[in-house]
């Protein structure tokens, strides 16, 4: 008996089971989120770049200040702020000045001839009311005596022109001397604003222009 003897062997099912993946939908909650993460990275690389381009722009701005700032003379920078505070100080001096020759120039004006003044002195009120005080003495000549002062009151009273020059003027301690000259005291009052420099000097020079205008009218 022949032993050979073939045999066949034919699986009948394949030895590995092929799986078949079934694809799932991408949801819209994956693309947003997929986006979001792109647009931060992007926004994250911008925003380094644009760093770098700032810190570079801000040490060129220094490097050119340095520049220009060595350009000028630092000492004569020093001498010009120096200056300046002075001119400054200077400035609100000239602003609180007071002078006193306005009131000369106007009792000069006003003072009858029979009155003469011997003694005179200012002072700045503490309250501040804006007023200079004024305290002056002086002699009536005895042709009209006591009549001179009472005179020279109502002057001082009724003088609309200088009203800011004479406020509440008051005559004291009267008294006749060996002559028969009649001593007194006189006490007033003057705002201040008419005998602050800076007015003073405005004035002065507004009066100027008014007398060179008028000349010239004249002239023509």
């Amino acid at each position: 008996m022949d032993q050979n003897f073939q045999t066949s062997f034919i699986p009948k099912k394949p030895m590995i089971e092929e799986r078949v993946v079934s694809s799932r939908p991408v949801s819209l909650l994956t693309i947003i989120s997929i986006f979001i993460f792109f647009t931060m990275l992007l926004a994250t690389g911008g925003l380094y770049f644009y760093k770098a381009i700032l810190e570079k722009n801000i040490t060129q701005m220094k490097a050119s200040l340095v520049t220009a700032k060595s350009s000028f003379e630092p000492e004569k920078i020093t001498q010009l702020q120096i200056l300046d505070k002075r001119l400054q100080a200077s400035k609100e001096i000239l602003q609180k000045h007071v002078v006193v020759s306005p009131v000369f120039d106007v009792l000069s004006k006003v003072t009858i001839k029979t009155i003469r003044y011997t003694k005179f002195s200012y002072s700045l009120t503490s309250d501040n009311s804006g007023k200079v005080m004024i305290n002056m003495s002086g002699v009536a000549s005895w042709t009209l005596g006591y009549k001179a002062i009472a005179l020279q009151s109502d002057i001082f009273a009724q003088n609309k022109d200088y009203k800011d020059f004479f406020i509440d003027p008051v005559f004291s301690n009267l008294a006749p001397d060996a002559k028969g000259n009649i001593l007194f005291d006189l006490n007033f009052s003057v705002n201040a604003n008419s005998l602050n420099y800076t007015n003073v000097i405005k004035a002065k020079s507004n009066s100027s222009q008014t007398s060179e205008t008028t000349s010239q009218g004249t002239t023509n």
